[in-house]
């Protein structure tokens, strides 16, 4: 699993890419119009993907996933234009949404059968760990290969990772719920098992909207080299600072499954150090972002573990698309406010106005955790 995460994101264009568009001539509105194919294939995929996974192959799907994501990098150095880069966008997403929900599923049926469910969220926030210190790796080697062998270089090396991947997903375990007696589930009794758990159970409802918040918002990630360059540093430096940015990603990741009762005050403080450190103009500033964004991955996998162990296994890739496709939809919507916002502000405030919705979970949660408290006090 860990070997998965790794050469999923070991991708070399993932520090620069934004750059890529912005040299090839894209606007900040060009650009956010991309992100947004890339959600909107994503979503529209997500719902899919997860009843997939509940009836077929999950280990095959995370094989075909990274596969589509390779071909879509080698679009975008091949042939740099709107056009390449939005077909790239359309592959990237379908392997995304291949992914979503059943990577999740497949590991946590594999933990419960092993009896050790209670271990989800650190070894996945651990798994998220590896993945964010694969684009450290990646951000430190797209410097010197970008300075020796341009976008196309970057590119290739991406492609050839993305294959490695697949032959990686080969590899996974699969475990799936039912016994040899037990009949294999069809589409419709999977789509019908798992709406019967959001519609029925409102613990299962909260679960999700909180990943739907938490998870969606943090898309704005995709601009983090944008609001490093907005400091005035050089191109050359760009992906040696968004490295400050996902080591404490990394981090968060890696301290997932700790603490999580304070997840409401933890949270405030993240979406203020975020506000703060973008609104700041000053490459000193990306530290306080870096633990804002160490934050959010921390609360991600809090949030995913309270779903998991709220749902049940017959559709549990299905209703975990359901969080996704929540996710992605508050992605497109932050794509487009961004967009819009370009055209008054720079990328400090627009990335300084991301921590509004942070702040309000925050809130939410902690009022939440009070009047639990006091009704157990009564």
């Amino acid at each position: 699993m860990y070997a998965y995460a790794f050469l999923e994101d070991f991708v070399l264009l993932y520090p620069v890419y934004a750059v890529l568009f912005a040299e090839t001539g894209l606007s900040p509105a060009a650009i956010s119009s991309l992100f947004v194919t890339w959600s909107v294939t994503t979503f529209s995929l997500e719902l899919p993907s997860g009843v997939w996974a509940d009836v077929f192959s999950r280990r095959l799907l995370l094989v075909v996933s990274p596969l589509l994501a390779g071909a879509g990098f080698g679009l975008w150095v091949l042939f740099p234009s709107y056009a390449a880069f939005a077909a790239g966008f359309v592959l990237w997403g379908a392997g995304t949404a291949l992914r979503s929900g059943t990577m999740q599923a497949l590991v946590y049926e594999r933990l419960e059968r092993v009896g050790a469910a209670g271990a989800y969220a650190r070894l996945m926030g651990r798994s998220e760990a590896v993945s964010l210190l694969a684009v450290v790796a990646a951000s430190a080697v797209a410097s010197p290969v970008l300075a020796a062998g341009g976008y196309r270089a970057l590119g290739l090396a991406s492609v050839a990772v993305c294959a490695a991947c697949a032959v990686a997903g080969w590899f996974l375990p699969e475990s799936r719920g039912g016994g040899e007696d037990e009949p294999e589930p069809s589409l419709g009794s999977v789509v019908r098992q798992g709406w019967a758990q959001v519609r029925g159970e409102a613990a299962v409802r909260w679960a999700l909207l909180l990943v739907v918040v938490v998870e969606g918002v943090t898309a704005l990630d995709e601009y983090v080299p944008l609001l490093v360059r907005s400091t005035g540093v050089a191109a050359a430096s760009v992906p040696l600072l968004v490295l400050v940015v996902t080591v404490g990603d990394a981090v968060g990741g890696w301290l997932a499954g700790r603490g999580v009762r304070w997840l409401a005050p933890v949270l405030a403080v993240g979406a203020v150090c975020l506000a703060v450190g973008s609104l700041g103009g000053r490459p000193g500033g990306l530290v306080l972002v870096a633990v804002a964004f160490g934050v959010f991955r921390w609360a991600m996998a809090a949030a995913d573990a309270r779903l998991q162990d709220r749902i049940g296994d017959g559709a549990r890739a299905t209703v975990t698309s359901v969080a996704g496709f929540g996710s992605e939809t508050v992605a497109v919507l932050a794509f487009a406010g961004y967009a819009l916002g370009s055209r008054w502000a720079g990328a400090g405030v627009l990335m300084g106005a991301a921590a509004v919705p942070y702040l309000v979970t925050a809130v939410v949660l902690g009022l939440g955790a009070r009047r639990g408290r006091v009704h157990r006090e009564m």
